[in-house]
């Protein structure tokens, strides 16, 4: 189970690096979104671990590398700045 930790860890922080790299003016601040990919890839391999049960190595980290992605697409702003008011006001 460490090496699950650790290696959905380290994949949900090289997912987080990516998305600074690709998108850093719709991202808050860097230590934010490599902390939330972190902490995301290992709450992703608790859960998958906790579903799936011991000796499915690789499917915990497919499960971790999918919910750090879901976690870190929830950070990202939209690319326009501009207020949109809705038609009712």
């Amino acid at each position: 189970m460490f090496l699950e930790a650790l290696g959905s860890a380290l994949l949900g922080f090289a997912l987080a690096w990516a998305a600074v790299l690709r998108l850093p003016d719709r991202l808050p601040a860097r230590g934010t979104v490599l902390t939330t990919g972190a902490l995301g890839g290992v709450f992703g391999a608790l859960v998958t671990h906790g579903a799936l049960g011991p000796g499915h190595f690789l499917a915990t980290l497919i499960g971790a590398v999918a919910v750090a992605a879901v976690l870190l697409s929830l950070l990202i702003r939209p690319a326009s700045r501009r207020l949109r008011r809705s038609a009712a006001v």
